[in-house]
């Protein structure tokens, strides 16, 4: 299923290169932050060197003029005078989900009504903001992108991370889209949409209530008919150098926010891991006394991921498709593991606050 979703999106992504990009309204580019993190200038210039052919402008926010993220922002700024920049703050968020709270405070501070969010982490190349708009000029109500981990300073687990956003996230992401005939939900990383799709999807507030909130805003929207879909465009989504501990823990909050958002779907994840069961068929083989069909069992999950990531890894372009292929198998067992844990009671620290998470996906302070 992988493949042919993987087959199937890299059809439309050919097409959309042959297309020509003649369709280039006012944009604001709208990019929350929230302290400084490893790569973060490098993101930060990739927005400033877009060539864009229309009027844009990029807004960036933080809670508070002396945050590093936003310091190092105006730093980057002012190596780019041509590049219509304004630089806000936003005070403590009013709702639990801090990143919709700036959200909602930079579309209506954006003079344009063709908006473009960016997260911290996202990477780009120059004709993004071109590329990317193209996608709302038949109606589409919101577009969002695939994307690549890319990892700066290398490390097992910090490989572990991004290939697993590569591969495993993106193909589950292409599945369903393929099975659900349409794409049903919309990825924060980056989001293309207009002004009202906020009101929409029942406005910032309400939206602010929820951990994922990018589900929620493409799910709403699709549910109303309108038309949401997954850019044709990849980007770089930069993966800072973590642990093996600090890894599992923040996989595991989204994993624990995606079993709220899609119980049903979260559930039948658990089957499309293959090296538990190989895992499973090795030691069947050990205990029934055919220690080479145990074996033959465990290499079979193992090529079947490989096969996995190899179409994933070169359908978006990573640079690292061999050595991720090969490693592929130790991420895969991984992520059975998270999701597993997934299914744990548990709370989670959310942008300096202590969260737990409702049945329905909201975020609940703590005391």
């Amino acid at each position: 299923m992988v493949i042919v979703a993987a087959l199937k999106y890299r059809r439309r992504k050919k097409a959309a290169e042959r297309m020509p990009a003649d369709f280039a309204p006012p944009v604001s580019v709208c990019k929350p932050l929230h302290g400084d993190e490893p790569g973060l200038e490098r993101n930060l210039v990739s927005f400033f060197e877009q060539q864009y052919p229309g009027e844009w402008e990029m807004i960036f926010i933080a809670r508070h003029s002396n945050d590093a993220g936003l310091q190092l922002a105006q730093q980057v700024g002012q190596r780019y005078p041509q590049v219509n920049a304004r630089y806000l703050t936003c005070g403590e968020p009013k709702y639990p989900n801090a990143k919709m709270y700036s959200l909602g405070v930079l579309a209506e501070a954006a003079r344009h009504e063709t908006l473009v969010t960016s997260d911290a982490d996202a990477r780009v190349v120059p004709d993004y903001l071109l590329r990317c708009v193209q996608d709302l000029k038949d109606g589409t109500a919101l577009s969002s992108c695939l994307y690549r981990g890319t990892v700066d300073e290398p490390g097992i687990a910090t490989a572990l991370d991004a290939m697993g956003k590569t591969v495993e996230m993106c193909a589950g992401v292409l599945v369903a889209t393929m099975v659900e005939g349409g794409t049903k939900f919309s990825l924060g990383v980056t989001m293309i949409l207009r002004r009202d799709a906020f009101d929409h999807a029942g406005g910032y507030e309400d939206l602010g209530q929820y951990h994922a909130e990018d589900f929620i805003l493409g799910n709403r929207l699709a549910e109303q008919g309108k038309r949401v879909i997954m850019s044709p465009h990849i980007i770089d989504l930069t993966v800072p150098k973590t642990t093996l501990v600090l890894s599992f823990r923040n996989q595991l909050r989204w994993m624990q926010s995606t079993r709220r958002s899609r119980p049903a779907g979260h559930l039948g994840t658990g089957l499309t891991f293959a090296l538990p069961f190989g895992v499973l068929g090795l030691l069947w083989g050990l205990l029934a006394g055919h220690p080479l069909f145990g074996f033959g069992f465990l290499a079979a999950a193992c090529a079947n991921r490989m096969v996995q990531a190899l179409t994933m890894l070169r359908i978006l372009d990573d640079p690292n498709w061999a050595r991720y292929t090969l490693l592929y198998p130790l991420r895969d067992l991984m992520g059975s593991i998270i999701w597993l844990c997934s299914y744990l009671p548990g709370e989670m620290y959310y942008h300096g606050g202590l969260y737990e998470l409702t049945p329905d996906g909201k975020l609940r302070r703590r005391k």
